[in-house]
């Protein structure tokens, strides 16, 4: 059955090289989130800060490249690891468990908290990035929200086609592939997994599997279709 492997949504990439030992191309893509914590506990928060704007408030265990951009006000609570030339924008909210690759944009307004973004992610204004993996290159479009808890509280299930998989997790946003999309104001149910490269048109709610290179839209209900560009 396709879509059980994270090696079919993404590749940790070479900027993440020292967390790969806790990344496993061969399971599931959502075990990932479980071992976020593991990584950063075990990674030597012992490098230098780069000066930080007044405005910042920062507490814990962080690394930040000297390249990354830091903006006039943000709040940031480690374990956080930011990768080089990544920018964060006015009014982010990282708070603890993020692992954060290179050239990525962590916007204003955005929050963020147990998740791994990896190179190139652009998330710029108002998400939620909960419980969440975001593969290469993926994007969110302005208000974009990664639903990571179920009305009644119960375990997420993963859906792919007739079949239903346990994760045993209760928060479990969403996992993009890489260069996958999600549309302005969509909203993305907990345990949404899109396929590389995955469009999401925006203001619907979408869940389950959308498979690589397809699109969900709206017609009465939500459908999935070949992308064509």
């Amino acid at each position: 059955m396709t879509g059980l492997k994270a090696a079919e949504f993404f590749q940790l990439p070479p900027s993440l090289a020292v967390f790969a030992a806790y990344f496993s191309a061969e399971v599931p893509p959502w075990e990932w989130l479980k071992r976020i914590g593991a990584a950063l506990a075990a990674f030597p928060f012992k490098a230098i800060l780069p000066p930080l704007p007044p405005g910042v408030h920062a507490e814990g265990p962080l690394w930040i490249h000297p390249e990354a951009r830091l903006p006039t006000y943000a709040t940031i609570i480690g374990p956080v690891y930011i990768g080089a030339r990544t920018e964060v924008k006015p009014g982010a909210f990282i708070r603890g468990n993020v692992i954060v690759g290179e050239d990525c944009v962590l916007g204003n307004a955005c929050e963020y908290k147990n998740c791994l973004l990896m190179d190139s992610v652009k998330t710029p204004h108002y998400n939620y990035v909960g419980d969440s993996i975001l593969g290469n290159k993926a994007h969110l479009g302005a208000g974009a929200i990664c639903s990571n808890l179920r009305l009644d509280n119960r375990e997420v299930l993963v859906r792919i086609g007739a079949a239903v998989y346990p994760t045993g997790l209760r928060k479990f946003g969403a996992i993009l592939g890489e260069g996958a999309e999600v549309g302005c104001n969509a909203v993305l149910n907990p345990g949404t997994l899109l396929g590389p490269r995955a469009l999401v048109l925006p203001a619907i709610a979408f869940g389950g599997y959308l498979p690589a290179g397809h699109i969900a839209r709206v017609r009465h209900t939500v459908v999935a279709e070949p992308r064509r560009d």
